[in-house]
Order: structure tokens, then sequence, then C-alpha cells
């Protein structure tokens, strides 16, 4: 593996393919996001409540912040739209008036 780049050397080491100096594992690693063994998975009402205590640490927008957005969101939406329309509409008839001749 000494023919790869660092972006590729550092792929491979996060993803447990080569070691620190480069060279290849010869076992790969455990993927983190499954359970440990003996780790005991929590029922639906711990998760629940787990859920509940991160939504309470999220910064959630004003509302006005939130008319905002949305005010910029369908003003964009319209635009494009109208830019598109408008290039399908020119297109289509520069194909016409050229086969039409």
């Amino acid at each position: 593996m000494t023919d790869l780049n660092r972006q590729q050397k550092r792929m491979a080491q996060k993803q447990g393919f080569v070691d620190d100096d480069g060279e290849p594992v010869r076992e790969r690693r455990q993927n983190r996001e499954q359970p440990r063994p003996g780790e005991p998975r929590v029922g639906p009402v711990q998760f629940m409540r787990e859920v509940r205590g991160e939504l309470r640490k999220v910064s959630w927008p004003r509302r006005d912040e939130v008319v905002n957005y949305s005010i910029v969101v369908l003003v964009v939406l319209v635009l494009l739209t109208s830019a598109i329309g408008l290039l399908d509409w020119g297109f289509s008839e520069a194909i016409l008036k050229l086969f039409d001749r």
C-alpha cells in the first residue's frame, strides 16, 4: 500500500485497512455503530426520554426567523421555476423553428 497518496492513506486508516505506518492491518476493526456484546439495549420508553432530552438541547429558530426563511425559499423557488420555464420555452421554440424552416 505504499503507492497510495496522503488522502487515500487517511481514508484507509479511517476505515481500518492500514495502521498508522501505512502497513496493511491483518484483522479489520469492528464497526463502531454495532452494539458491543453484553451492552444492554434500551427500551422504547428510555429511548423516547433520550430523544426528548436531545431535542431540548437543540437551538430552535424563533418564529420570525422561520417566517423570513420561508419567504426567501418561496421567492427563490418562484424565480428559479420561472427561469427554467423561460429556458424550456425558448429552447422548444428554437428547436421548432430549426426543424420547420
